[in-house]
């Protein structure tokens, strides 16, 4: 590399580094709010740590305790507690010795015997220590309906008329407004105001809850107004605009208790630690309501700026390496590329990179439990995972657009070469329609070369109606046409082309393989023979192509799809050398052919075939023109078989090449060659992971329709990275599609749609591969009949049912939870999206059904007479 293009390089990184530490700098530009102060009304304290929760009877020891309250003692004299279970019982005895005042709590639940040994040992308490000074019956009791109103005034009754200090019950604010009754058994009104849960902006929240406060002084004039919790959380699902983080919850926070103290209101704060065990019944941001984390660590600073991420600068950092080694990695051999390309490619490893190291430093704020722990490894594996897949795309998508000039140009011969080697064509049969066939050999018969052969070898055709009139055809076309009928004879299509190896003219330098539907051009192989004068050239591949893409509207669809592989992937693939060997419009040299033969172990000889080609040291050329066109599949479920073979063919290519792909080991392949195997089927495996996204996501759904309290959506963080590469995805084929293939937007619309149409089926296709050895061979029939509507909705009908599910889970999250805020809305929107490529599915199933032009036209003569 020049150094005046390192030089443009370096600048060019430079400014995608600095922009991207701007946005980092740009959401975490530092808030102001008011210092904390040296004192505040109180805290709520609930002692329990990491490993302990009440629900297990898991209780800290008067140790620990003793350590949280030394520590709040510098910040209050006030604490609230809420039952007097196990060593909660401690704290008043415990709070004495730092001068703190107990407001003692007594947990009030639905289970009767408990209720009266809390009451009764509460009772005691208050009456022999010295630190309480007011008893809370119930919190929150009534709001979770776990008690009535009568019974709740009969506990408040009774505890009053036992000890000597105020009696009161806590409640959320609207539940004192609803039950003013409750004001006659209580000493003073205790209240929950917690605009979070009611989905009010954190910069709204300070005048919510001072308003709701004058509400409860003008509904009570008469009782004293302790507003028994205030607080923010600092992690968790989003309410409306409520958002939880640690940075609104340190302005929420210093702004509202410096309004409190200047105002003279009693209040405690919820709460002093983090609980983690609360995540069981309030949903995740249960675990984050603490000014302190479950380590009894300062959740954000009580003085000075606030900023969203104090350590965003080394998230910056890390953004920036992380982008630095993966554009290392993709320019190691991108001299061709334009400068638009690799400015293209910087900004796409410095996007990815940011996010995967947002996605890190967020998901490490959580706490872990064994299923986090596992849901967080497989969320980091499948972010890391989408990271390099959007990566090989991009790299794709630079190298077709932004690409000078080709490395390795295969053009037409169109000079009289000198160098005009035998060939012999191959044409592997199966059951095929004869007419069909016979359109193949008038083709084959009018090629305009010297000296060439024609071998067809039917195998396995059980009715002699189907090959015999192949075989008669093969007669009258003359001495060059060899026809072959073996029944039985194992190994599928490559098993028949072994077979006639030994049959091949001793004299043939050249083997060529095309498809029993495929009308060659007449210059195929004077154009393209003569690449074979240079020793190295092993392969020569020509794309294939479709005379029937305008057929009907599937067709179209289809043949859209099909022009990408081989006007975008192979074309750039072909500059390192490393193309997709097909079996149509393929040449081989004999000596290369009998030296390595077909394979009989995978299902997708063609390709692996070309990939021992490469591992040898040989190399292949692909030209961009096209030199034959066969038959599509005629409905969906072909379309499906096809592309199931493909993908299943290439997980059994990498696990019986693992050695030389992954490795490098016992094989010449170069590194842009095993790059563009592993990275060209990568997409393909991501489809196959996506299944597990999707059953997750639906299993997830139900659990927040069935139990919508206690399950949350899932943070967006987990549903980014599929959402990503879905759009990057397809934005690619949109633009790709017009830049490269040359067709326009509409047909570029109509290849992602049969692009997404595969996506299920590719998907089950790596799952297969990835735990079965090989399966059956299957032929895709060309020249079927089109079925009715109902066939075609059972070809897609596991596409339809899991689409339909998608559709289910959104609609029930909405019927059930609302669309309440943004974090809601986003998952319903991710299950949808996740829908598209099912629904693409069944839009494909549908057009497939349509009755073909010239069909139609025979319907409406028969209707017609």
């Amino acid at each position: 590399m020049s150094s005046r293009k390192f030089g443009l390089n370096l600048v060019v990184f430079v400014a995608v580094a600095a922009l991207f530490t701007g946005f980092w700098a740009l959401i975490n530009r530092p808030v102001s709010a008011p210092d904390w102060p040296e004192q505040i009304s109180g805290f709520s304290f609930s002692p329990f740590r990491l490993d302990q929760n009440p629900q297990k009877n898991q209780y800290p020891n008067d140790a620990q305790i003793r350590a949280d309250l030394e520590l709040l003692s510098k910040q209050t004299d006030n604490i609230r507690t809420y039952s007097v279970e196990g060593t909660l019982a401690d704290i008043p005895r415990l709070a004495e010795e730092f001068g703190l005042r107990v407001t003692l709590g007594v947990w009030i639940s639905p289970d009767i015997e408990r209720n009266e040994r809390e009451i009764a040992q509460a009772i005691e308490i208050a009456n022999s220590s010295r630190s309480v000074v007011r008893v809370v019956v119930g919190n929150e009791a009534l709001f979770r309906r776990e008690i009535t109103a009568d019974k709740l005034i009969a506990y408040l009754d009774r505890v009053r008329a036992a000890v000597k200090v105020p009696v009161t019950t806590s409640e959320q604010w609207h539940i004192w407004q609803e039950h003013p009754e409750l004001a006659k058994h209580v000493d003073l009104i205790a209240a929950h105001v917690l605009p979070y849960w009611e989905f009010v902006p954190m910069e709204d929240s300070t005048d919510f809850v001072l308003e709701r406060a004058k509400d409860l002084k003008k509904l009570f004039p008469k009782k004293p107004l302790l507003l028994s919790e205030v607080g923010w959380p600092s992690n968790g699902r989003m309410r409306g605009g409520a958002d939880a983080t640690q940075a609104d919850q340190a302005i929420y926070l210093r702004t509202l208790v410096h309004a409190l103290n200047s105002k003279g209101y009693n209040y405690f704060v919820i709460e002093a630690f983090d609980q983690p065990w609360k995540a069981s019944e309030e949903g995740s941001v249960g675990a984050y309501w603490g000014v302190y984390n479950a380590e009894r660590q300062a959740k954000f600073n009580f003085e000075g700026p606030v900023v969203a991420i104090p350590q965003w600068r080394v998230l910056a950092i890390g953004s920036v390496v992380l982008a630095l080694l993966a554009l290392t990695l993709m320019l190691i051999d991108g001299s061709a590329l334009r400068q638009r390309g690799r400015t293209f490619l910087t900004f796409v490893a410095f996007a990815g990179g940011s996010v995967l190291v947002w996605i890190g430093y967020d998901y490490s704020q959580q706490y872990s439990t064994w299923f986090s722990l596992t849901v967080g490894l497989l969320l980091g594996v499948g972010a890391l995972g989408v990271f390099i897949v959007l990566l090989t795309e991009a790299h794709e998508l630079a190298e077709t657009v932004w690409t000078r000039t080709r490395r390795r140009p295969f053009s037409p011969v169109l000079t009289d070469s000198a160098y005009r080697p035998k060939v012999s064509v191959h044409v592997p049969c199966y059951n095929e329609p004869p007419e069909m066939v016979k359109q193949t050999l008038d083709a084959l018969a009018n090629l305009d070369y010297p000296d060439f052969e024609v071998l067809i070898i039917d195998n396995n055709t059980k009715d002699p109606a189907v090959w015999e009139p192949v075989r008669d055809y093969c007669a009258q076309l003359g001495p060059r046409f060899k026809f072959f009928h073996v029944a039985p004879l194992a190994g599928f299509k490559g098993g028949a082309l072994n077979y006639i190896l030994p049959h091949t003219a001793a004299d043939a330098e050249v083997i060529a393989v095309i498809d029993s539907d495929y009308c060659v051009d007449r210059n195929w192989l004077k154009h393209m023979v003569p690449h074979f004068a240079d020793p190295k050239i092993a392969v020569v591949q020509s794309p294939q192509d479709y005379r029937d893409g305008n057929e009907s509207t599937f067709k179209k669809l289809c043949y859209a799809e099909y022009k990408g592989f081989f006007h975008i992937g192979m074309v750039t693939r072909n500059d390192r050398n490393a193309i997709i060997q097909h079996g149509t419009m393929t040449m081989i040299r004999r000596s290369v052919m009998d030296e390595l033969q077909w394979a009989d172990w995978t299902i997708c000889e063609d390709a692996e075939l070309g990939l021992r080609v490469f591992e040898k040291g040989y190399a292949a050329a692909y030209a961009y023109d096209s030199f034959g066109k066969g038959l599509m599949p005629d409905t969906f479920i072909d379309y499906k078989k096809q592309r199931f073979r493909w993908a299943y063919g290439a997980i059994q290519i990498m696990k019986g090449h693992a050695r030389s792909l992954f490795l490098g080991k016992d094989c010449e392949l170069k590194s842009g060659q095993r790059y563009h195997f592993i990275a060209g089927w990568l997409p393909w495996i991501a489809d196959g992971l996506n299944i597990f996204f999707t059953i997750g996501a639906l299993l997830w759904s139900a659990a927040m329709i069935i139990v919508p309290q206690r399950v949350d959506p899932p943070l967006m963080i987990f549903a980014i990275p599929p959402l990503a590469l879905f759009f990057f995805k397809f934005g690619k084929i949109m633009f790709l599609y017009q830049r490269a293939v040359g067709v326009d937007l509409k047909r570029s619309f109509q290849a992602a749609i049969a692009g997404l149409a595969l996506s299920h089926t590719i998907a089950k296709a790596v799952l297969y591969g990835t735990f079965t050895k090989t399966i059956p061979f299957f032929r895709t029939p060309k020249m079927a009949s089109n079925h009715g509507i109902l066939v075609a909705l059972a070809e897609a009908r596991e596409e339809v049912f899991i689409m339909l599910l998608l559709w289910g889970a959104a609609a029930g999250i909405g019927v059930v939870q609302g669309l309440p805020s943004a974090d809601v809305k986003f998952w319903v929107t991710m299950l949808l999206v996740q829908s598209l490529p099912y629904l693409a599915a069944l839009i494909m199933a549908m057009l497939s059904s349509l009755p073909k032009p010239a069909e139609q036209a025979v319907e409406n003569e028969v209707a017609a007479v």
